[in-house]
């Protein structure tokens, strides 16, 4: 009778609540991808209430075992509870909670956490209204979408998520669990951070599922010897970068929601995680050598952006260094002025002295001090002889290289000095991986982009991505050309680390003269990605360049998105033009009809 006698006096205490206040919750914007699975939420922090009826039924027992095991019998407040509580804080012993399930739900929903005899008070009340306007399967899944479980995640189905990378209805008994043992406190049973304490907390977890016949005994053996993967990093955290960036885009078409929104993504997570996990691994492996971070952007041919990692680590550095870091392309830059060259007439087997130049009183030097003397354009762009690709620029006119990098997908400011031809122009990887994606998808250019559509939870759609028109960006035999030089750098030129063993494979290394910022960027049919690799402090790193890290990073995403994401072997791209008819008068006689001999795309080598 003591537990009731207290709660009674307590109720007494609280002022006239007898309308109940509304429950409030901001509308959330919550981000899948391709396949629709749930990369990120942005809005509110409470999600909608769970739906318990796609949940097995041990999930929501899990929780109402350990944390309120009379919840379906009382009225908002149990009185053995708190009559249990207070003999054990009288008698000395451990501190045990009184409060239901549905008293904390009143404190979640309407009141500050404050441990005041007036807060108790109006809890108690709140409690015991709640009890009266909602079910307990209402309040049972209103309880499990606001709780907090570390680690920022809000909600049963934020932490599932979190911590075993799965929705809630996929829960083992093992790790419904384990989430139920978090409550008591989110930081000391973090199994994460306290994996030990976190094993001990489930076991208890367990155990009272077992006196509460949510499961058998056998259960719970079984639970206890299938310890879960539990999730150092979320596996959608690389995701975030994405997120971002597209953030504002959608905010921008859908304004202000009143209502929570699904916004369907280009984005393919399996493909996403991988090159997180590998930028992580790559920036540990080479910090010696003073890589600080790493970037990784990943465009299919339509333009549809698949994995995009802005940072080693969103948590502790959001900057977004695909879209907002602007950093010297290096020679990475060098395929626009190939290209420019081609146009103008030349081939890769044009003939070239690599050789001291002066251009405007500037002499550029190569990586390696001796010079190859005559060599081809080929050879040339394989092995990035900086001499050769200045003089290049030079000849066929940096306006023209710029404007062949504009019509690819370049849009910073480029600059047209005599350096500019060895990647001086600073960019992001996002726009040179739309730029080299002109290359892997027959010459068209795309413009690069993350969003499909949005729609209300409801399946409302309020906006649709329209594609734009193709645009012929480079025409043959110059994008031939270039496919057939790109994949020699890939061969046997700087880029050899990249080759991805069964797949047309080609691209370029990029390396800045002052080892300030490293790239390789490449493509096979209907998918290219760009690697950077450098410091936030633009400190110089120790002897990187392209053809090392980068490469090697490039290969390893560019592995686990081939598996994933259909390409097919490099596009050849449209036919040459065919060639203008000659004027009349020079027709030769009883040749006037003969049909014109067919024009073919070189064979690629």
């Amino acid at each position: 009778m003591i537990g009731l006698a207290v709660a009674v006096s307590l109720m007494s205490a609280a002022p006239d609540l007898s309308r109940l206040p509304d429950i409030k919750r901001d509308p959330q914007v919550t981000y899948v991808d391709r396949s629709g699975a749930v990369i990120g939420v942005r809005g509110g922090r409470y999600a909608p209430p769970v739906n318990l009826d796609r949940l097995p039924a041990y999930v929501p027992a899990a929780f109402v075992s350990i944390e309120d095991r009379r919840f379906y019998s009382h009225a908002g407040f149990d009185p053995v509870g708190i009559a249990r509580a207070i003999v054990a804080d009288v008698g000395g012993g451990r501190s045990q909670g009184a409060s239901t399930i549905t008293q904390q739900l009143a404190r979640n929903l309407f009141l500050s956490p404050d441990q005041t005899f007036q807060r108790k008070a109006n809890e108690l009340v709140l409690a015991v209204q709640l009890e009266r306007a909602y079910s307990k399967k209402q309040i049972l899944a209103l309880y499990l979408s606001r709780v907090y479980f570390g680690s920022g995640a809000y909600g049963l189905e934020a932490a599932s998520q979190r911590f075993f990378n799965k929705p809630a209805s996929k829960l083992t008994i093992r790790e419904a669990a384990t989430l139920a043992g978090l409550l008591k406190s989110p930081t000391n049973y973090n199994p994460i951070e306290q994996p030990e304490k976190s094993a001990q907390r489930t076991r208890l977890v367990l155990d009272a599922m077992v006196e509460t016949g949510a499961i058998t005994a056998a259960e719970r053996a079984k639970a206890l010897a299938s310890p879960p993967k539990v999730y150092k990093f979320a596996a959608s955290s690389g995701a975030q970068y994405f997120i971002d960036w597209i953030d504002g885009q959608a905010r921008a078409a859908i304004g202000t929601p009143r209502q929570d929104m699904v916004v369907e993504t280009t984005l393919d997570l399996p493909t996403e995680a991988a090159a997180a996990d590998a930028v992580r691994a790559a920036v540990a492996r080479y910090q010696k050598a003073g890589i600080g971070q790493a970037a990784v952007v990943a465009v299919d041919g339509q333009g549809r952006v698949r994995a995009m990692v802005g940072g080693a680590d969103y948590v502790s550095a959001p900057f977004n260094r695909a879209v907002d870091a602007h950093r010297q392309a290096g020679s990475a830059w060098k395929p626009f002025v190939y290209m420019a060259a081609m146009e103008a007439g030349r081939t890769p087997d044009t003939a070239v002295v690599d050789e001291p130049v002066t251009i405007n009183g500037w002499s550029p030097r190569n990586f390696e001090p001796e010079f190859l003397g005559p060599t081809t354009l080929e050879q040339g762009l394989a092995h990035s002889v900086n001499t050769i690709a200045a003089r290049l620029a030079d000849e066929v006119g940096r306006d023209n290289v710029a404007a062949a990098a504009h019509r690819m997908g370049i849009v910073s400011t480029i600059n047209t000095d005599p350096a500019m031809a060895l990647g001086t122009t600073l960019v992001t990887p996002v726009e040179m991986a739309q730029a080299y994606d002109a290359f892997g998808n027959g010459g068209v250019r795309v413009a690069a982009y993350g969003v499909e559509r949005i729609r209300t939870a409801s399946g409302q759609v309020v906006f649709q991505h329209r594609a734009q028109a193709p645009a012929q960006a480079i025409l043959n035999p110059p994008l031939e050309e270039m496919h057939r030089m790109m994949r020699t750098v890939v061969a046997s030129g700087t880029g050899t680390r990249a080759a991805v063993r069964g797949f047309d494979i080609a691209g370029k290394t990029g390396t800045t003269s002052d080892y300030k910022d490293a790239w390789f960027c490449g493509y096979t049919g209907n998918l290219a990605t760009v690697v950077w690799m450098g410091r936030d402090d633009a400190q110089p790193m120790r002897g990187v360049t392209g053809g090392s890290a980068p490469a090697e990073l490039w290969q390893t995403v560019m592995r686990a998105a081939l598996k994933r994401l259909p390409t097919t072997a490099i596009p050849p791209g449209p036919p040459p033009p065919a060639p203008a008819p000659p004027p009349p008068d020079a027709t030769p006689p009883g040749d006037a009809t003969a049909p014109a001999a067919p024009t073919m795309a070189p064979v690629p080598n």
